[in-house]
């Protein structure tokens, strides 16, 4: 069994309401092992025999019919994501978010990392990741913050702080 971790893009923000138990018993009912859910926005480290690209469709078409909404899913094995912690490239300040933006799309990754030239903000591109450090207060402000947050970018992103991505990985060995 791999250890493996889903990112569910778009839950407990505006309708789409899961409760966490409820999202563990859902992961299990589809046959994954030893389940654990972080905070309420969808972080779930689970153990399988079958690769990301068999999970994708399943779990997608799983949670959209238990949960009645378009289910996005991102899914990393635990040492890739691992990997991209440790290679965020900014200083950890107070007062500072530290973001990694995860994005499973070749073509949106170029866009994105294209775009992220051209802002003054601290954004620099990773291995199909963008690193992203935004002062307290103006995640949602900021001119990058308001083109990552444009329809055409809702299935292939999602944006979690690396505090979390750091507990996920170092509260789950």
């Amino acid at each position: 069994m791999k250890k493996q971790i889903a990112f569910l893009r778009g839950i407990n923000v505006g309708n789409i309401r899961i409760k966490m138990p409820d999202l563990k018993s859902a992961f299990e009912k589809i046959g994954f092992t030893n389940v654990k859910t972080y905070l309420q926005t969808g972080n779930v480290v689970f153990e399988s025999n079958k690769s990301l690209e068999e999970i994708k469709p399943i779990l997608e078409k799983s949670l959209s019919e238990t949960f009645n909404y378009e289910a996005y899913v991102q899914l990393y094995d635990f040492d890739i994501l691992s990997n991209i912690i440790d290679k965020y490239p900014f200083e950890r300040e107070e007062n500072y978010h530290a973001y990694v933006i995860l994005i499973d799309s070749e073509a949106i990754f170029e866009e994105l990392k294209n775009l992220a030239e051209n802002s003054v903000e601290p954004i620099a591109s990773g291995n199909q990741v963008i690193y992203w450090k935004v002062t307290e207060g103006e995640t949602l402000h900021t001119p990058f913050a308001k083109i990552i947050a444009k329809a055409k970018y809702k299935k292939n992103t999602t944006v979690r702080n690396i505090n979390t991505l750091e507990k996920m990985i170092y509260t789950s060995h």
